[in-house]
């Protein structure tokens, strides 16, 4: 049967090593080309160690421009070197169905972090906020709030809440709460009310698309812990490169067609990736990704849906 010739090809040797490392949720020991970046974000929080409240930060920038990808890199460091401190660091993906549609979801999903319960409807709002001071409030604290996709917070309720969320402290005795907002929509912040961008934005850091050639070094030191020795065929990287160059810089396409590139190349049996199956890689990416976008819009009605893996 075919099925059992598809199957017993993949028994064989792969041509991965670690196929994980072309993932987005991968995060590399090194960030090439955010040197910049991540030292000004590491002089904001810093003072963490110290149990000294930092500045809010508002992290903003095309998608795959690496700025989720540093601060989940600093959060480490951080921690790391927190020894007995009382530090917390909490990450939030604001972009995720459970959690991006009512202000009573946002505060449910941090309760929850906190080791916390409230049921998933049926308490007033100003309740529920009150849980989560409660909640964060039972010991002496420093807290930083990492909130990922934080425009769509704004889109789907309002600006209220973030202002709210600025303001906390007023209302903390014991604990000490500091915002990192990010967001790939570098426009958001010219669309909020004043009084909440002046809370939110203590700092504002730019991440700058990458160009060609910093996307190829990215991609050569993945790739050769993704994939055995002898695996990527010549001008692969560099295609891939200028490719994701055009889609705005964007470091999750190069290694999306890298990664997906490889599949292909497996499935035909094959042990080096050629610049045809790049081709093959970014054509199957951009239909799934119309396919996604169509089945979202047949479900939802929405006209200008998301595909996370982007």
């Amino acid at each position: 049967m075919k099925v059992q010739k598809i199957f017993d090809s993949f028994m064989g040797d792969s041509i991965f090593k670690d196929k994980y490392v072309l993932q987005s949720n991968y995060t590399p020991q090194t960030i090439p080309h955010r040197d910049k970046e991540i030292e000004q974000i590491a002089s904001i929080l810093a003072p963490a160690l110290r149990q000294e409240k930092t500045s809010n930060l508002f992290v903003y920038g095309n998608t795959g421009t690496g700025k989720t990808l540093s601060i989940q890199y600093l959060k480490e460091e951080l921690l790391k070197r927190k020894d007995k401190s009382p530090l917390r660091i909490e990450y939030l993906n604001c972009k995720l169905r459970k959690v991006a549609d009512t202000e009573y979801r946002i505060l449910a999903e941090l309760i929850k972090k906190f080791g916390q319960e409230v049921p998933a409807t049926g308490l007033p709002t100003d309740q529920v906020y009150n849980k989560f001071i409660e909640v964060i409030e039972k010991e002496k604290q420093l807290i930083i709030l990492v909130l990922d996709e934080i425009d769509q917070i704004v889109k789907k309720m309002s600006d209220s809440f973030l202002y709210n969320l600025m303001r906390i402290n007023t209302e903390l005795s014991k604990t000490q709460l500091s915002v990192i907002g990010i967001s790939n929509d570098v426009t958001f912040l010219d669309n909020i009310d004043p009084r909440v961008r002046s809370s939110l934005s203590e700092e504002e850091i730019i991440f700058p698309p990458y160009n060609a050639l910093q996307l190829q070094d990215i991609l050569k030191n993945r790739a050769e812990i993704a994939f055995k020795k002898s695996v990527v065929g010549e001008g692969v990287i560099a295609k891939c490169a200028a490719i994701a160059a055009r889609e705005h810089g964007d470091a999750r396409r190069a290694l999306d067609l890298l990664r997906v590139a490889g599949e292909l190349t497996e499935r035909d049996n094959l042990n080096k990736i050629s610049l045809r199956y790049i081709d093959q890689a970014n054509e199957k990416i951009e239909k799934d990704f119309n396919n996604y976008r169509d089945r979202t819009k047949t479900i939802s009605g929405c006209s200008g849906c998301y595909n996370p893996a982007f």
